[in-house]
């Protein structure tokens, strides 16, 4: 089998990732440099601040990656890149300079959808049996979809088919997190924290699903209802357990997330379920995962924790 060698690009929010991905899963490197402490002062991410620090990293991460990797761009088949969802300073800094690669270097250019990216970063290290049912739950984006194989190009290529099944109406799972911790008086990113502190906490709110039809979510009435107690409880002077609450909240939504998963599994007869995207590192929701794979006989699969947050790694496996 011919190699084929691509350069990823990751810009889309305060990452800065590079990676060299050669057939689409072995990772020859794949390096990331985060802006967490830079933006944890704001308690968020500042697109203007992102940008910046992007222009300043890209070049650094580039000849690391490069160097990790043991080639040089003569080496490199395909250059790829983000080029959607994401902030457009941000995303605009990785194109320009692969596209400026591109240009120079006559390597042919691919565009790649970030969240196409944290589709496949499933397929990194596994072998993926089609039909499945994909969740991708992250700061921004709290997606469904139903992926199929439509057509075998050859013996080993096949072209793949995602629909859409499913989305947030409001906020995205990762977004809830962060705006509960705020309220908690929790560091950014919330996810990280709330996990942590629910393991010693207990589901003392029980709140109850929102009604959404179909395969679409709704997180706003959850961080409303959460936020309303906290302050009620402020208000009459109470103590706060701040680990009954993150418990609270990884109970609800991790009973949201796998129902509307286990409609489409059932509904579309699917026994392949990929999760993935920086909330499928939430330790509760891959435990509540395997409970489900386990009393439904079906496969899950999570990436590696590495491959969860943004990553070069995911739109190099995209692009192949």
């Amino acid at each position: 089998m011919e190699s084929i060698k691509i350069l990823a690009f990751e810009t889309s929010c305060d990452e800065t990732s590079v990676a060299v991905v050669e057939n689409g899963k072995n990772v020859l490197s794949n390096v990331i440099s985060t802006q967490i402490d830079i933006h944890r002062e704001y308690g968020g991410v500042v697109p203007e601040i992102a940008s910046r620090h992007h222009i300043e990293n890209i070049m650094p991460v580039f000849t690391e990656a490069m160097r990790q990797a043991k080639c040089s761009l003569d080496d490199i088949d395909y250059i790829a890149v983000t080029n959607t969802p994401g902030l457009i300073g941000s995303l605009l800094v990785g194109l320009m300079f692969a596209k400026s690669l591109s240009w120079a270097n006559k390597i042919p250019l691919l565009p790649i959808n970030h969240i196409n990216g944290h589709i496949f970063s499933n397929f990194i290290e596994n072998d993926i049996e089609l039909p499945a049912v994909s969740l991708v739950v992250s700061g921004g984006h709290t997606n469904l979809y139903y992926i199929d194989e439509i057509d075998k190009i050859d013996e080993i290529d096949k072209e793949i088919k995602i629909t859409l099944l499913g989305e947030t109406l409001d906020d995205a799972v990762g977004e809830t997190y962060d705006k509960i911790a705020r309220v908690l008086g929790l560091p950014y990113p919330g996810g990280p924290e709330i996990d942590r502190l629910s393991k010693n906490g207990k589901d003392i709110l029980q709140i109850k699903k929102p009604k959404v039809e179909e395969y679409n979510f709704s997180f706003s009435g959850i961080k409303t209802y959460i936020t309303n107690y906290v302050n009620n409880e402020k208000m009459k002077g109470n103590t706060i357990s701040k680990e009954n609450v993150a418990k609270s909240l990884q109970e609800i939504v991790s009973e949201v997330l796998s129902e509307k998963v286990l409609k489409v599994m059932k509904n579309m007869k699917v026994n392949t379920i990929l999760v993935s995207g920086g909330v499928s590192a939430n330790g509760r929701l891959r435990e509540k995962f395997k409970e489900i794979s386990e009393k439904e006989n079906v496969k899950v699969i999570f990436p590696k924790l590495e491959y969860c947050t943004d990553n070069a790694a995911m739109i190099g496996c995209a692009a192949y």
